[in-house]
């Protein structure tokens, strides 16, 4: 015990000395935590909170192109900003690559009058379907005149398509109203009441939101609780750049050769390793969890809501920690050199990352990627924390999370003592 004991106290001492690898631990984690979360916050509230600036220009004057202004303001995405005066369309387009607004709607001259012309062309056809005896001379041409969407080229098309969307909302509600005012006077030779037309017009089916939690629990789910554990990840095993280091260094000195002079095993040595770097991985998730329950509220992010089950929670961050430190180990025991230590380990976990779901959503991956994806520790690592901060989950809902990163760190271990074996190291 006394062995094990002053054998960390060694390892904290050469940990300790590392200034760079604890920059890499603890500051660059926070920072990408703080800067990811803040980025795809603002994203989440520009799509759920905040409204996308639009740029709106009629050339016509008429009721229907009016309504249509009225109808896009409603949507309730969209924050209007009103071209005033007359507008060429490369004044628009101008408009839009100045980034005055991220995309520009034009309701063209005669917009109006194609609207009306089109209702009357529906009413007629319906009520001559109908046989109902009403005025079916022949309908000129129905159709109505386009509006025209300029965009900026920096919009995405998920934003694009959500804009065409509130616009094509927004184009039908005007259009149904005209058509209902066209049939019920067809039919009944007089206008529709105003009451009744929004009752025909605004009769839509509630659609209720509700985010699927294991036990009920209706919190939203936010960007702090889909980047804390995904960067907590991250971090625990961007440990390789001190750990493997540390390891080819023994390497090379010729530590581990004394080592085996003394009256003690080596594997006392990689007990020793692993549970000051698992120390080291439960302080890091500490240290983030608290930035982001205490300080992201202060920054005006959403706060961290951690688990009810904290003792899975605890059970989690313990086991990706013993797998971080597995791997970190294993990249040291087959390295030469620091230089490939460090090298090869952070490009791995950056790889490992993008495969595993931390980088892209595992569900926008193509299916070619689902397997390969599996074979990644830091998938199962993020689809455990997931398991916990997202759906609300208990311990019995991950153990099919756990058990996969429990063989995966199997693995890792005996392929670091394989490689000391066989590198006669042991």
């Amino acid at each position: 015990m006394f062995k094990l004991w002053y054998t960390i106290i060694k390892d904290i001492r050469i940990l300790t000395r590392d200034k760079v690898g604890l920059i890499l631990m603890f500051v660059m984690p926070v920072v990408l935590a703080i800067v990811i979360a803040s980025v795809q916050n603002s994203t989440f509230e520009l799509v759920n909170e905040n409204k996308i600036p639009i740029l709106v220009y009629s050339r016509d004057s008429g009721m229907a192109a009016q309504q249509l202004d009225t109808a896009l303001g409603k949507v309730g995405m969209f924050s209007i900003k009103r071209a005033e005066g007359m507008h060429s369309d490369e004044a628009i387009k101008d408009m839009v690559n100045t980034k005055d607004a991220l995309a520009a709607i034009v309701i063209p001259a005669g917009y109006s009058e194609g609207v009306l012309r089109r209702a009357k062309d529906v009413s007629r056809q319906a009520l001559k379907d109908l046989e109902l005896g009403a005025d079916t001379a022949v309908a000129g041409n129905g159709r109505n005149v386009a509006v025209t969407m300029y965009y900026h080229p920096v919009l995405q098309q998920s934003f694009r398509k959500s804009i065409d969307g509130g616009l094509q909302s927004a184009l039908q509600v005007v259009q149904s109203r005209y058509i209902v005012q066209s049939l019920y006077y067809y039919v009944n030779n007089e206008t529709i009441p105003g009451t009744l037309e929004s009752q025909i017009v605004a009769n839509q089916t509630p659609v209720m939101q509700e985010p699927v939690s294991k036990y009920g629990s209706r919190q939203i789910p936010n960007a702090t609780q889909h980047n804390i554990p995904a960067w907590t990840i991250f971090a625990m095993f961007f440990i390789v750049i001190s750990l493997g280091s540390s390891v080819v260094r023994e390497k090379i000195s010729g530590s581990i050769i004394r080592l085996r002079t003394l009256p003690t095993h080596f594997g006392i040595a990689l007990i020793s390793k692993q549970i000051t770097y698992i120390a080291v991985t439960l302080l890091q998730a500490a240290v983030i969890f608290c930035l982001g329950m205490w300080l992201f509220p202060i920054m005006g992010l959403p706060a961290l809501n951690l688990p009810a089950d904290k003792v899975a929670l605890l059970l989690v961050t313990f086991i990706c920690g013993w797998c971080a430190a597995s791997f970190a180990i294993c990249v040291g025991v087959y390295a030469n050199t620091q230089e490939q230590a460090n090298g090869f380990g952070a490009v791995a976990i950056v790889l490992l990352a993008a495969i595993g779901g931390l980088l892209v959503p595992s569900f926008a991956m193509p299916a070619s990627f689902q397997v390969i994806m599996r074979l990644s520790p830091l998938h199962w690592c993020l689809e455990a924390f997931y398991g916990l901060f997202l759906e609300g989950g208990k311990l019995r809902d991950i153990l099919m999370n756990i058990i996969p990163l429990l063989l995966i760190t199997l693995l890792l271990q005996f392929l670091a003592f394989y490689g000391l074996k066989s590198k006669s190291l042991i």
